[in-house]
């Protein structure tokens, strides 16, 4: 297993840029590689993977974009 978050983020963003995948998708493949359920490593994503995911679902339309201020 993984010491912290910090190094299971490192890991699901290296599965990520490797298989040119999203990180919902790496963090879904880590679980099916390990046979954990996703709700056991939701301790693990900590807020910038947790941010990325995020982007990730904006950027397919899957959430709502956010307004954003043009400055």
């Amino acid at each position: 297993m993984f010491k912290g978050p910090t190094a299971f983020s490192l890991h699901i963003e290296e599965i990520s840029v490797a298989k040119k995948i999203s990180h919902m998708d790496a963090v879904l493949l880590y679980c099916a590689d390990n046979y954990v359920e996703p709700d056991e490593i939701k301790s693990l994503i900590n807020k910038p993977l947790r941010d990325k995911i995020e982007a990730d679902m904006r950027a397919a339309n899957m959430l709502p974009n956010q307004a954003t201020l043009d400055v």
